[in-house]
């Protein structure tokens, strides 16, 4: 006789379970076959033996459920201010708590204790697989009770998570609705006997009575609210309320109310729209307490309230100098949860963060930054380097729900805050393993909305991300494809983490029929770093999925240009889905349209076009234009001969029609003599002040620059861009020329696609190109082109400096000896 003991857990019952089964064990050497008892459980393993299972409930001591209420961090979701607010323990404390240690330590106890038994009862060889399928069972218990706290810590809970702030001071009880308030249980009996009530006096009962009824029916078994719901003796209650609504006083009304909420009450239930009607009549006869914790419980029941909210703005406008802190915070929560910006009062809602700044708990600075963030709210630069100054200093105490609701509103407003984003290097890796997936997109999405690159964070995000990719909407996949890619940063698992994103694109691909910029987004960042999956680009250029995006509330069009383009330059064995060329026209003159209004007449711009016509020529000889216009960026456009020599090639110019008499400008001798000793290896003191400085530096700069080589580019109007020249062979893949394009039709030489870069075409503070850029100039190779650049911390400052520094410094970077050995 054995007695096998196996633990288990069961969702939604916080004790422990324990089968106890008494087998027979057989003498019988030959190979008789037993019976197997399976168990309803998918968990149970089959016991190969005849058996006799028997349950047994037990409540080990200091066993608990916890309830972990932040979405995005275990280990550190709340601050040392919470902690001693909140009987010692944090928001996060939940998963690490002593309570949970002890339950761990129970079940295991409970699995070391049935083993030893097992182990003696069983002499014979034969029996072996028993004792084998009693240690799996035992095993595979963690196995279920890993993943179910691993989901639980992925779920982010929109409509609980953002209201953490309220555990923090005991006044929001009075603001609020605390579902986690204890309520002693009604039994069901008096519950059947309130309906028999109702049923009997149909209507007659006094307004007391029936807030009393309705309270006490919120009391009943959270299982039986369903069936309550669908009972037509509390249907008749509800039109009983209805009836005498203006009869009840306001604290009776917001009781039921409460108890709408407790019972979870459909947000379009005809009792609703009566209660809101009546809260509406009743405005400025409430206290504030009263209106907020009103607008809250329709928060709780996910009901639109537009009417109410205003008059509340209102009220709150006229009273603004009475609010107290826990006034404000909650009244900012509201602002955020309604999704609206009442003009009028977002000026006092700064003066208000800068009065109470000081006192505020980090969560609920957390949850000021999330009520700005999602109520559109503008927030001026001094308010928010404000609130990123005190985060700064206090980042290690603070949760990262918070932290990431700050970064949020830090992205919204493109805060350079440069001592936040250094400290969050620092802080963040480590806290990203415990990290819903949702908060490191938004942590990732931060860096790269304000071009902020940190290798460490996106090291982290990125090696913990394929663990973690089947928890990700499409809009998370989307937007870690994009974030990476606009940063041009390709972790150390690239294959594993872009593989994993993809596949997850793939089985997220009915959502993008109602969000389709996240498809468009996910696939540009992709682009960024040169990779096109074939099977989301044809569905993303066909034409069901083109119309939806005309139905899209965002501007699609030249997301899908860049797209298409950049497949074409890159891609030439793609025989997918492809935009018709209407679409191409249409998007081109839009986006030329624009480079001529805002691009094209930039003063970096004007002025090397200028010069550039000055030196070599005339306007024959550049042009400013937009080689490919899907990339939104224009180019200065140089043709060189064989003999390094300017030739003209831009006869579109109005002044262009003239015959040139020679090919080069009028210049000083002295201007000559050192543009002259600029090509050779000599240098005059004045060469040595400005080339040296400047030139050479700058060309010491563009070595240190990652091989655009590298990177993906984001290609398209390279069509319209003139004629191509081959300068060297390619290796890859290359857009098969079409016959206006072959290189064999043009003479040798070479295509120079000048870059006048500014600060937005690199990360913040540094060197390091965007992917979009960087994709561009992949692109420019692909076509033919010599990628020259005029690198804005070489190119600003000159701009200050004789037209002579300019004119020197703009011949050589066309010049360089080394760039025109290439044009043989």
């Amino acid at each position: 006789m054995a007695t096998v003991l196996i633990c288990r857990r069961f969702p939604r019952l916080s004790r422990v379970t324990t089968f106890s089964t008494t087998a027979k064990c057989k003498a019988e050497s030959g190979s008789s076959k037993s019976k197997q008892k399976k168990e309803e459980s998918p968990e149970s393993a089959n016991i190969a033996t005849e058996s006799v299972a028997t349950i047994q409930l037990l409540n080990p001591l200091d066993y608990r459920v916890l309830y972990n209420p932040s979405a995005y961090a275990k280990s550190r979701a709340a601050s040392q201010q919470h902690a001693a607010r909140n009987s010692g323990q944090s928001l996060g404390d939940a998963f690490t708590s002593p309570g949970t240690a002890r339950a761990q330590h129970t079940l295991g106890s409970t699995s070391s204790q049935a083993l030893p038994p097992t182990r003696n009862a069983l002499p014979k060889p034969k029996s072996k697989p028993l004792f084998k399928q009693t240690i799996s069972a035992c095993l595979s218990v963690t196995q279920p009770k890993e993943e179910a706290e691993k989901e639980k810590s992925e779920m982010h809970d929109s409509k609980e998570d953002p209201r953490v702030f309220q555990k923090g001071r005991p006044e929001y009880r009075s603001l609020s609705y605390d579902k986690s308030e204890p309520v002693e249980t009604l039994p069901l009996e008096e519950g059947d006997s309130i309906l028999h009530s109702v049923a009997i006096c149909k209507g007659s009962q006094s307004p007391g009575t029936i807030t009393d009824y309705f309270r006490k029916l919120s009391r009943l078994p959270v299982e039986q609210h369903a069936a309550l719901l669908s009972e037509p003796r509390f249907n008749t209650l509800c039109r009983c309320a209805v009836k005498n609504i203006r009869l009840f006083s306001t604290s009776d009304l917001i009781d039921i109310l409460k108890a709408c909420v407790r019972l979870v009450v459909p947000p379009t239930h005809p009792l609703l729209n009566a209660c809101e009607n009546e809260f509406c009549r009743r405005v400025w006869d409430m206290n504030l307490d009263q209106l907020l914790l009103v607008a809250d419980c329709w928060r709780c029941l996910e009901r639109s309230v537009p009417s109410y909210l205003s008059i509340l703005f209102s009220y709150a406008n006229m009273h603004w100098k009475d609010l107290t802190l826990p006034q404000f915070v909650q009244l900012v929560y509201i602002i955020g949860e309604g999704r609206r910006s009442p003009a009028d009062l977002m000026q006092k809602v700064e003066s208000m963060i800068l009065r109470y700044l000081d006192s505020f708990t980090l969560e609920e600075v957390g949850a000021i930054c999330l009520g700005l963030f999602k109520s559109v709210s503008g927030i001026s630069d001094h308010v928010m380097r404000k609130i990123a100054d005190r985060v700064s200093l206090q980042i290690e105490d603070m949760s990262t729900y918070a932290l990431v609701n700050v970064l949020k509103i830090l992205r919204y407003t493109r805060m350079d805050h440069l001592p936040l984003l250094k400290v969050l290097g620092k802080v963040i890796p480590a806290r990203i393993p415990t990290t819903n997936i949702q908060g490191i997109m938004h942590i990732t999405l931060t860096c790269s909305s304000l071009h902020y690159f940190d290798e460490g964070i996106m090291a982290a995000a990125a090696l913990s991300l394929p663990s973690k990719v089947t928890y990700c909407r499409s809009k998370d996949a989307a937007k870690f494809l994009w974030s990476f890619g606009c940063l041009d940063y390709e972790p150390p698992n690239e294959e594993e983490f872009y593989s994993s994103l993809i596949e997850q694109m793939k089985r997220k691909l009915h959502e993008f029929v109602k969000f389709p910029e996240h498809l468009l987004t996910g696939l540009l960042g992709l682009a960024f770093v040169k990779r096109f999956p074939e099977e989301l680009i044809d569905y993303a250029l066909r034409d069901k999925f083109v119309q939806k995006t005309r139905d899209s509330k965002y501007e699609l069009k030249k997301d899908l240009f860049t797209l298409s383009k950049s497949v074409e330059i890159e891609c030439p064995s793609y025989q997918g889905n492809r935009l018709p060329p209407q679409f191409y026209r249409e998007i081109t003159e839009m986006v030329l349209n624009f480079a001529e209004q805002e691009i094209y007449v930039r003063p970096e711009i004007v002025e090397a076009t200028s010069l550039f016509k000055s030196m070599l020529g005339g306007p024959e000889y550049v042009k400013n234009h937009m080689i490919l216009p899907h990339t939104r960026s224009s180019d200065l456009e140089v043709h060189l001969g064989v003999d390094g020599c300017p030739v003209p090639f831009n006869l579109e110019d109005p002044v262009a029609d003239k015959k040139l008499k020679d090919i080069g400008v009028s210049l000083t001798d002295d201007l000559m003599t050192q543009l002259i000793k600029g090509r050779s290896n000599s240098q005059s003191p004045m060469e040595a002040e400005n080339e040296a400085r400047t030139c050479n530096q700058g060309r010491g700069e563009e070595v240190r620059t990652p091989c655009a080589g590298d990177r993906a580019v984001l290609s398209g109007g390279a069509l319209i861009a003139g004629a191509r020249l081959q300068v060297e062979p390619k290796s890859g893949h290359c857009l098969e020329a079409t016959p206006s394009l072959r290189p064999n039709q043009q003479p040798r030489g070479l295509k120079l696609a000048i870059q006048v870069s500014n600060r937005n075409h690199y990360c913040y503070s540094s060197k390091r190109l965007l992917g979009l850029h960087r994709m561009k100039r992949r692109q420019l190779q692909q076509l033919g082109y010599v990628v020259v650049e005029l690198p804005f911390w070489e190119w600003f400052p000159l701009l200050k400096r004789t037209r002579l520094e300019k004119l020197s410094y703009l011949h050589y970077k066309v010049f360089d000896p080394a760039l025109l050995s290439r044009a043989d």
